[in-house]
Order: structure tokens, then C-alpha cells, then sequence
């Protein structure tokens, strides 16, 4: 079997979409419900499957060399989908300063994961797109590897995440999930039926997203698809950042429905939804979906019980 026939690994799909009952919700007559991405794979969950899937068929066994920073979500997934279906990969990871230091719990699964990593400056880093720097980087890693962009967001994630809008047709109005490099989000809308629309959260600062996702619908589709939105209000202050109040809501989050929730974007989408909900942004009727595009570090995702 090809290395990158996804298909023995045996993903979840569809994910499953769980309604909860949530009285900040259903006190103004909406419906919320959570699209369990989480639930696909255990190594490669949500739009970590979605986005790699197209781009590991276009690879077809080849080494793999890709981007991300020292808690990279996506490093970890691609080193992972490495050791699954054994072909070799190489992170370029941001950073000339970590490569002596030992290594966090992220980098280090990577590393078992038999992920060659390569530390550089943030200069270079910055300057990953351009073609002598992606050259050399190349010329570093093994002959012939495929590059994935940071995030895993490019045409090829974009379509693949188009599927996770298509398995949402009629189940909701709106669809909100947690962005970071603005693939899933492009994908998600595309995907979408008419009448329903996606709500885009940014976990980073910033005003540079919508016109990466406007990029990659062209890439992917030629040009504008789908109803979508961005609200920049619930990134808590930027990546991997987490302020005593989000950590608050979280954990309340968490004892309401008996969920584990991952905090760099899941928490921040749903403080996101929880806020707009007050504030009356939804008419009532609405079913609102939930994208979970993962769970916490060291946590095995299980069925909300509630």
C-alpha cells in the first residue's frame, strides 16, 4: 500500500457533531452543537487530518519539509503522519536560539516521531517564502521533499477542508471555528450550502487574515466561495497566550459539559460564540456548530457527556 493512502489509518469520518445544552445558548433560543474534530485520529486530529490529507497524496511518499514554531500543532501532525506511513519529514522550526537548548514536550514528540528538525533564526524564518531561502533550506533536507507551508495552510489544505463544510450541509446556520493561518476557515466556507455561514475567531493579533483566506480561496477554488466572517476580538493578547479569564471560562466551559478544552484556539473560539450569543448576534432559531479542531496536550478526546 502507497505511503500516502490515508485510509489505513482509519480516521473518524464523518466527525461526529454532538449537541450540548448550554443555557447561555438555549436562554435566547439557539442551538449549540460541537463538530468533533477532535475524534478523527488520535495523532493527526481535526484540521490537522483535513489539511494534510490532499497535500500527502501530492507528496506520494516523498520526504516532507515543513514550518512551524516550537509549539507547533502542525509539526507535531506531520511528524506524526510520518512515523504512520513512514516516509521522512524535516520542520523547519523559528528560532536559531532553541537548538541548543533540550527540547520542549512539543519538539521532543516530534523528534520520537523521527522528525528531522532544523532550527533558524526568525530572519530566515520571515524570509521562508522566498526562493533562495527555500532553496537552501532544501538543499539542506533530504532530495526531492515536499513542502508544506506553515500551518499546512495552502490550495491543496483548503480543499480538503471543504469536505468538513460539506459534512455540515443542513445540520447548522452558522459554523464558527478558531483560526490560525486561515486554511480551514477558506476551506470550511467553500464547503458550506447556501444559507449557512462560517465565523472565523483569530488567535493571532492582527489584521493580515482575511486577505490570506481571500488568497487561498483563489488558490484553491479561483476566486471568493461561501458567507464568511472574522470577529479579531478573542485572541487574548496573541498566540499561546491565555489570560486569567479565558482560563476562567474554560474551566467553567469544561465543568458544564465535561469536556476537555484545548485552550490556544478551541477555548478562544468558544469564549468567541459564548460572548457573541449575549450580545444578540444570532436571531433565535439558530443552530450554531462548533468546530473542536483539537484537544488538550496529553488528553485523549472522549464524547461530552452532557
Amino acid at each position: 500500500m502507497n505511503a500516502f493512502d490515508l485510509s489505513r489509518l482509519r480516521p473518524r469520518l464523518p466527525s461526529p457533531l454532538e449537541p450540548v445544552e448550554d443555557e447561555r445558548f438555549a436562554r435566547r433560543g439557539l442551538t449549540l452543537l460541537l463538530k468533533r474534530e477532535d475524534l478523527i485520529h488520535p495523532d493527526l486530529p481535526g484540521n490537522k487530518w483535513r489539511k494534510l490529507a490532499l497535500n500527502l497524496e501530492a507528496a506520494a511518499g516523498r520526504p516532507v519539509l515543513t514550518f512551524g514554531g516550537a509549539y507547533s500543532n502542525h509539526l507535531r501532525a506531520t511528524a506524526a503522519a510520518g512515523r504512520l506511513l513512514g516516509f521522512p519529514t524535516v520542520g523547519v522550526v523559528r528560532g536559531d536560539e532553541l537548538a541548543g537548548r533540550p527540547l520542549n514536550p512539543s519538539l521532543a514528540r516530534c523528534a520520537a516521531d523521527g522528525m528531522r528538525l532544523e532550527f533558524v533564526d526568525r530572519a530566515t524564518y520571515r524570509a521562508k517564502n522566498d526562493p533562495a531561502v527555500l532553496a537552501a533550506l532544501l538543499d539542506r533536507a533530504h532530495a526531492g521533499a515536499y513542502v508544506v507551508p506553515e500551518g499546512g495552510s495552502n490550495a491543496l489544505a483548503a480543499r480538503g477542508c471543504a469536505e468538513l463544510g460539506r459534512e455540515l450541509a443542513g445540520a447548522a446556520d452558522a459554523v464558527a471555528v478558531a483560526c490560525g493561518t486561515g486554511g480551514t476557515l477558506a476551506g470550511l466556507a467553500a464547503g458550506l450550502a447556501p444559507g449557512q455561514r462560517a465565523l472565523g475567531f483569530p488567535v493571532l493579533r492582527g489584521d493580515f487574515l482575511g486577505g490570506e483566506v481571500r488568497a487561498l480561496q483563489e488558490a484553491a477554488f479561483g476566486g471568493p466561495r461561501g458567507d464568511w466572517s472574522l470577529d479579531g476580538r478573542f485572541h487574548d493578547g496573541g498566540y499561546a497566550r491565555v489570560s486569567p479569564a479565558l482560563e476562567a471560562f474554560t474551566r467553567d466551559f469544561e465543568e458544564r459539559h465535561e469536556l476537555a478544552i484545548e485552550r490556544l484556539y478551541v477555548a478562544k473560539m468558544l469564549h468567541g460564540l459564548v460572548t457573541l450569543a449575549e450580545e444578540g448576534a444570532f436571531p433565535p432559531g439558530t443552530r450554531i456548530a462548533a468546530v473542536v479542531t483539537g484537544a488538550p496536550d496529553g488528553v485523549q478526546p472522549s464524547v461530552s457527556s452532557r
